[in-house]
Order: structure tokens, then sequence, then C-alpha cells
């Protein structure tokens, strides 16, 4: 569900996000969670590679279960938790074992649902089973693309991969591109579509929630001045301002 914010000034006029009320607001599992070093554009020897990046507010790392953890141990999830190194959710799922893992959370997953990672269970959104159970039409995600190696394909915001058939070793999958790939088919996945699904509807508003992000500002070459760029003068919003690009 999308929020709206009801003051018409200028930075939060256009800002429209997704309402979290229903999130867990307790503070993320501690053993599950590090600081991580952030690159920000630069490579081993402190030299900027990529820019437009750089500062953003401070994160925690969730360490995410993408593979199977336990075959056939159910789990009962605790809390379902805002993730901001990722775009969908995710869901602290306590075991019958006595651990807890962090996993994607599926869309219509709830605080109290149980899941389970079976070959072959029930088609309930967070289940996880091999392709090869699973019947055709299915919507799945978090699938592997080769066995124990844990989730590679579909795992962001609203994401889901759809369950087309089975051929000898093989099942197909329908991309989000419509792309049909080939996946073996003892490989596991996840059932359901990735919550978070109104993710692509998000409208930043103002330039400081990038900044937060850790984006820093691009600006054009044709907004610059001759000196500053070779694409830069002329008059008005010209393509380029010169016949050619020029050395400085």
């Amino acid at each position: 569900m999308m929020k709206k914010d009801s003051n018409k000034n200028p930075s939060t006029r256009h800002h429209l996000d997704i309402d979290r009320t229903k999130l867990s607001k307790a503070e993320p599992h501690k053993a599950l969670t590090f600081g991580r070093k952030r690159a920000v554009g630069r490579n081993n020897a402190g030299r900027i590679t990529m820019r437009h990046k750089g500062a953003g507010h401070k994160k925690l790392y969730r360490e995410i279960e993408f593979a199977e953890p336990f075959i056939g141990v159910t789990g009962k999830v605790e809390q379902i938790e805002y993730d901001p190194y990722r775009t969908s959710f995710i869901a602290l799922v306590l075991y019958t074992n006595g651990a807890r893992k962090y996993i994607l959370a599926a869309d219509g997953m709830k605080v109290g649902s149980k899941i389970v990672c079976k070959e072959q269970t029930d088609l309930t959104p967070g289940n996880r089973m091999l392709l090869k159970n699973i019947p055709g039409g299915t919507q799945v995600h978090n699938v592997e693309i080769r066995p124990g190696q844990g989730g590679k394909l579909c795992r962001s915001a609203g994401a889901y991969l759809t369950m087309t058939g089975l051929e000898g070793d093989y099942a197909y999958l329908k991309m989000p591109s419509t792309e049909v790939r080939k996946v073996l088919n003892n490989c596991y996945a996840s059932i359901g579509v990735l919550s978070n699904i109104e993710h692509n509807l998000i409208s930043l508003g103002k330039a400081g929630r990038s900044r937060n992000m850790g984006i820093r500002p691009t600006v054009r070459g044709s907004a610059m001045n001759p000196n500053d760029h070779p694409y830069g003068g002329g008059r008005g919003k010209t393509p380029r301002g010169t016949k050619r690009p020029k050395d400085i």
C-alpha cells in the first residue's frame, strides 16, 4: 500500500512511498547483522572508478539465507522487516530446532505463518521445494541455478518466475522479460511472488532522499561551461553548443 504526504510543500509534493506501518518496529536480530564498509565507487587503491557514489546513511547488513538451511524443519515467521540493502521485505523465521534465519518475504506472508523446505510440500507462499515437484503455472522466486548453490534468480521486490513445464532433467521458467529459461529440475525454488510489489511506484520527491541512499549528483556535460567539458557552452538548450568536442 502506498502513502502520500498531505503536506504540499515543494520537498514533499511529489513524494510517494511504501506504507511500512505493518512492518516490525523491533531492532533487527543482532546475531544476523554486521557492519559493512562500502566501496563508494573506489577501487583497492582508493581512486574513484565509478562516479556519483558516496556518503549516504549508515546501514546494517542483514545476513539472508538464500539456500535451504534445514530440510523438513518447520519454521514460524516472527516478524516482517524492512531491509535497507534490498527492495523486497525480509522475514525473521524461528525454526523448531531453535535456529533463526532471515529469508526473503513472499507477498502474503504474515507474522505467525508456518513455512517449510521439503522436496515436495504445499504451495503456500514462502514454502520451498524442488522444481520437478512444482506444477505448471505456479509463480516462484529465489530459484537456484545449480543444486545446493542457493537462490540466484528472481530476488527483487514484486518479482516472480512462472513455471511453464518439465522436460527430461530440466524445468522451463518464464522470466519477467518473457524469456523462457531452462534450469535443472532438482534445484529448489520458493513459492509465491516476492513482497513489496509496489516498489516500482516509489517517487523520492526530493534530491535529499537520493543523497541519503548514497547517490551523488550527475551533471550533464551540455549544461557545463566550455572550459569544464567538451560539450559545454552554447546558447539555450543546444544539443552540444560547439561544432565538435574539444580539449580544454
